[in-house]
């Protein structure tokens, strides 16, 4: 259907953040006093938008919610034709939310958190073109507009994490990033080239479909070209994700400012990859084997990130890691299919709430820590950061799944999703998501004991002290999010308002208050919680880490995907690169500068024969009709 009434305004979405993005880049010095406050009114202005279209949306029939807004020809090439088309549906319009609500909040905290930065007018002006670029990655009404702003968060993202460029490590996370992500982006280009080839149409109404069923060109798709096309969108999806084997950048991106991690970690980059599996779902379903590879993705991330965040002793390179996990668990859940799209997204959205909150109060930590990032340097931080210590404590309670928060049930009706998949797969992804549960309330209670309790550990000339409310009243509303949000998604109707995008078998969403997979996952969370007491809040924590087993080493060494990376492919590569180097100029150019030096010997010595004296010209003519005649004479004879 077309847009109609408000979401005809859709476009403003859009063009909010990025004309403040315009205004802070092309207005120079003269905009430095009021910059922040544009930047910041753009992505609010951008939030009521969006929530005055979800307001309208939910008086329309369910098959009636969604619209599409055609602004303009994008390219019409032969039988090539795409068209800027806004896509706004349930699915859409919860990102938008989550995207300018937490974005938002990120907004003001970061007017307080950079007040002190002298290029603070450029930093938001990174911000809004991020937003921007997030928002028309999720509205985009086909393929090709869902690329245009992956790369735009592409670009927004190696400016932010490389923000403070006068850091060399800030520049070479910065360049890791946006090097990884073009791996990723690789498989996004040929599997949209793949879909073009088949369809011969890149539209999302086209080839997935307008609705639950799914009656899209994707449906006609043979298993063979499904399975290319999805795990080529898994290439994708790992890339923007950080799921494995593309995950290397996600820690390094810590070296951008904190606001930077808490919009990238939470609520925009990382969610990107989820939101295209859940969008290219009929697609997935015509491949057993894309979704399982899916999972399997899924179920190797979340573990791998929970293990990396124990051995973490830089607070923000924890929540990393947790970040890792997390979205694990949502690519798991996406790989599920319509028994877990809805709680893919309900997490997704949940996640959005408490990781910002977390990443946050970690940076309102190091506010009050004169930016020391070191968890062994903190302790006691509850008697003198009593906003951050109880805003930390309800994101990280809501993130351990603790009972009646965000986290418990949104986390559990994926690991009960996983688990009704049935079979060997079924058993191994559930357990999977169980051990990571618990490795989860271990690691997150690590920081938060490490910081907020036992004895302090800082320095004499350390003062730490809270925070100023331009940066805590951001930190209390999003832990009213990490408290409620899970809840009334899940309870409150948002399976009944998404169903019409990713559709769901009947019942596979309804969540389940009392089930032995949830009985486990509350007594492995009780038991990682008293393992990290014992280790880091009972005991005296030290000042400097110890050696640690083998697995701590590894978890500190990013389980050595760098060092895989480096043997796999950044050698190899040299190798390559100084073979075609030692080719090209042996090869290629010792031929034709070998050709070039025979022609210029030959002709210095031809011209040698140039003498310029007459009688030596004579000479050779005479001896040349000798020759000419004694030939003659040999042909008579004979």
């Amino acid at each position: 259907m077309k847009a109609e009434g408000i979401q005809a305004a859709s476009w403003l979405l859009v063009a909010l953040p990025l004309a403040g993005a315009a205004i802070l880049l092309l207005g120079g010095r003269r905009t430095d006093r009021w910059g922040h406050l544009l930047g910041a009114a753009m992505s609010l202005a951008s939030f009521a938008v969006g929530a005055a279209m979800f307001a309208q949306m939910l008086g329309y029939d369910a098959e009636a919610r969604r619209r599409t807004l055609h602004l303009w020809d994008f390219i019409d090439v032969g039988t090539f034709k795409v068209g800027m088309d806004l896509l706004v549906d349930p699915l859409s319009i919860t990102f938008v939310l989550l995207i300018t609500g937490v974005g938002s909040l990120i907004h003001i905290y970061s007017i307080g958190y950079m007040a002190e930065d002298p290029d603070r007018r450029r930093f938001f002006a990174y911000l809004n073109l991020f937003l921007a670029s997030m928002l028309v990655l999720v509205l985009g009404g086909n393929f090709l507009i869902l690329f245009l702003g992956w790369e735009g968060v592409g670009l927004a993202s190696y400016l932010l994490i490389g923000f403070w460029q006068h850091k060399p490590t800030a520049a070479t996370a910065a360049k890791k990033a946006f090097v990884v992500n073009r791996v990723g982006d690789m498989g996004l280009i040929i599997a949209i080239a793949l879909i073009f080839a088949s369809f011969g149409s890149i539209d999302f109404g086209s080839v997935l479909g307008t609705g639950a069923e799914h009656v899209g060109l994707a449906s006609k798709l043979g298993t063979g070209t499904a399975t290319a096309i999805g795990l080529l969108l898994l290439v994708g999806a790992c890339g923007k994700s950080a799921q494995l084997p593309l995950q290397s950048w996600l820690l390094d991106a810590m070296e951008g400012p904190t606001p930077v991690s808490a919009l990238i970690h939470a609520a925009t980059m990382v969610t990107a990859g989820v939101y295209l599996i859940v969008r290219a779902g009929p697609i997935f379903e015509m491949s057993e084997t894309a979704q399982l590879v899916v999972t399997i993705v899924g179920a190797a991330t979340l573990l791998a990130g929970a293990i990396i965040g124990c051995g973490k002793d830089d607070i923000k390179k924890a929540l990393a890691g947790s970040t890792m996990s997390q979205i694990g668990y949502m690519v798991l859940a996406a790989g599920l299919g319509p028994a877990g799209y809805v709680f893919a997204i309900a997490h997704l959205v949940a996640h959005g709430f408490f990781k910002a909150g977390l990443f946050l109060g970690a940076g309102s930590v190091m506010h009050g820590m004169k930016d020391d990032v070191n968890m062994r340097h903190y302790g006691a931080l509850r008697t003198v950061m009593v906003i951050t210590y109880a805003t930390f404590g309800l994101g990280y309670l809501a993130i351990i799944g603790f009972p009646g928060l965000s986290g418990w049930f949104t986390k559990d009706g994926i690991i009960e999703a996983a688990y009704a998949k049935g079979g060997t797969s079924g058993m191994i992804l559930g357990s999977c998501a169980l051990v990571g549960a618990g490795i989860t309330a271990y690691y997150m209670s690590r920081v938060m004991f490490m910081t907020f309790f036992g004895e302090k550990r800082w320095e004499d000339d350390v003062h730490p002290h809270e925070s100023p409310a331009v940066m805590t009243w951001p930190l209390m509303l999003l832990a009213v999010g990490s408290v409620f949000a899970g809840g009334f998604l899940v309870l409150g109707g948002f399976p009944e308002f998404i169903e019409p995008v990713v559709g769901a078998p009947e019942h596979a969403h309804e969540f389940k208050w009392l089930t032995a997979p949830g009985a486990a996952t509350f007594v492995l969370m009780i038991v990682g919680a008293g393992i990290a007491w014992m280790q880091y809040g009972a005991r005296k924590v030290p000042r400097e880490a110890p050696k640690g087993s083998f697995v701590t080493v590894a978890a500190r060494k990013d389980l050595y995907g760098d060092a895989l990376n480096e043997s796999l492919l950044m050698r190899p590569g040299q190798w390559l690169t100084r073979l075609a180097v030692w080719f090209d100029g042996r090869g290629v150019d010792g031929a034709v500068n070998g050709t070039a030096a025979g022609v210029g010997g030959s002709s210095g010595r031809l011209r040698r024969v140039q003498t310029g004296f007459a009688r030596s010209y004579a000479l050779s003519m005479l001896g040349g009709a000798a020759l000419v005649v004694a030939a003659l004479l040999v042909v008579n004879v004979s």
